[in-house]
């Protein structure tokens, strides 16, 4: 098992995201050992605002020790206003290899879905069994952009494997948990020929299926079609879960439309 270089501590947990498809969200963590090469708009922006020196930096995370404190005093005030809380957005709650921030991530789930309050989970990691005796109400998520083990050590290097990732959402889901994937960010053909096909046959046993494009990369932007590209790729998505019932999103700035239309 690994460990955290150190813990911090902070004043606020819960916060409303302008993430499209979020509402609250918590990070109890800063940095990510995943160390994604998409590039990661965490990490950028983390070192934009000096809560991180470098790329190595980021790869050793720290630990909010008071986590459970902080919610312990915001839960009752911010409850009347939550609809979900997402873990997380700017980190990964059940980093790969690390138990101390997984068993924190776990406690924090729990006293959330005490107050009646639904969590959504997203992870590169592995998604605990434990999750099983939770709430019935919560989401659990995985990112799959590849099945190919391959290009998962190149552009998330310190990611759980594809394979163990699906096994632990398909127990969670054979254990009548609602998950689902984010196969989000895709990447172009010029990055890895793939077809994304195989990833939804793979996920057909899902609840629900969001799809986003690459942003903030040269190597995407310089591919000729990316436009179009990302235009099919959103309908096979589209196709695919309206033929398998499965929910869908699509996120924004993933379809291009025609100049000229709105």
């Amino acid at each position: 098992m690994k460990t955290v270089k150190g813990y911090i501590k902070r004043k606020s947990m819960l916060y409303k995201t302008d993430v499209e498809y979020g509402d609250y969200t918590m990070n109890h963590v800063l940095g990510c050992s995943h160390g994604c090469k998409y590039p990661c708009y965490a990490f950028m922006m983390a070192r934009r605002f000096g809560k991180t020196t470098s790329y190595e930096d980021w790869l050793e995370p720290y630990l909010v020790s008071n986590t459970l404190e902080i919610l312990d005093k915001e839960i009752p005030r911010l409850k009347s206003r939550i609809n979900s809380v997402h873990l997380c957005f700017t980190t990964d709650p059940f980093m790969y290899g690390y138990e101390e921030i997984k068993n924190m991530s776990l406690a924090a789930i729990r006293k959330l879905n005490d107050a009646g309050i639904k969590c959504t989970v997203l992870t590169k990691g592995l998604l605990p069994s434990e999750l099983v005796t939770f709430s019935k109400e919560n989401e659990y998520g995985i990112t799959l952009i590849s099945l190919n083990e391959g290009y998962r050590k190149r552009i998330e290097p310190g990611a759980a494997s594809y394979k163990d990732r699906l096994e632990a959402l398909r127990y969670l889901h054979d254990q009548g948990c609602k998950t689902w994937v984010s196969i989000e960010p895709y990447p172009t053909p010029n990055l890895i020929e793939q077809d994304l096909n195989d990833i939804l046959e793979v996920i057909a046993f899902t609840d629900k299926i969001i799809f986003g494009r690459t942003n903030y990369s040269k190597e995407i932007t310089s591919y000729q079609n990316h436009r179009a590209f990302y235009n099919e790729q959103a309908e096979k998505v589209i196709n695919f879960c309206t033929i398998h019932s499965i929910q869908y999103h699509i996120k924004e700035k993933t379809i291009s439309k025609p100049k000229g239309t709105k």
